[in-house]
């Protein structure tokens, strides 16, 4: 890419532990990536108003709460609806395995459980967003 790449980092829903999110925020400047955090308590419908807005690469979810579900839909769902499809979705924080066949089912990039690496998330932010551009 000639540009660097854009993340918008969110936490959706009334979970209020943003730890995870602000250190992988911090992991992907640190390697020279853009990134625009929400702060907590987002909705859905904010946060593709702000990955729209904002006209990112990416959007990573940070979901503690056991609504992974709910929010990853809606997000996906949002962005397609604006035509923003291009933008990558991933995301990390407490997500049960079995459920991630199905957020990829609904186009959910990666999904990084706690333990993950902040080095593997840049290399696949990198990989996955180099990818897309390709297309």
């Amino acid at each position: 890419m000639d540009r660097r790449i854009r993340v918008l980092i969110a936490k959706p829903g009334l979970d209020g532990h943003d730890r995870g999110a602000k250190v992988v925020a911090r992991a992907l400047r640190d390697a020279g990536m853009e990134v625009v955090y929400t702060g907590l308590r987002q909705t859905a419908e904010m946060i593709v108003s702000a990955a729209v807005q904002e006209d990112v690469d990416a959007v990573g979810l940070s979901v503690l709460s056991g609504a992974h579900m709910h929010y990853f839909q809606q997000v996906v769902e949002g962005l397609r609806q604006r035509g923003a499809d291009d933008v990558l979705v991933f995301g990390g924080g407490i997500v049960p395995d079995k459920d991630v066949p199905e957020l990829e089912r609904l186009g959910v990039g990666r999904v990084f459980g706690p333990g993950a690496s902040t080095d593997e998330v840049v290399a696949y932010l990198r990989q996955a967003v180099a990818a897309r551009a390709e297309r």
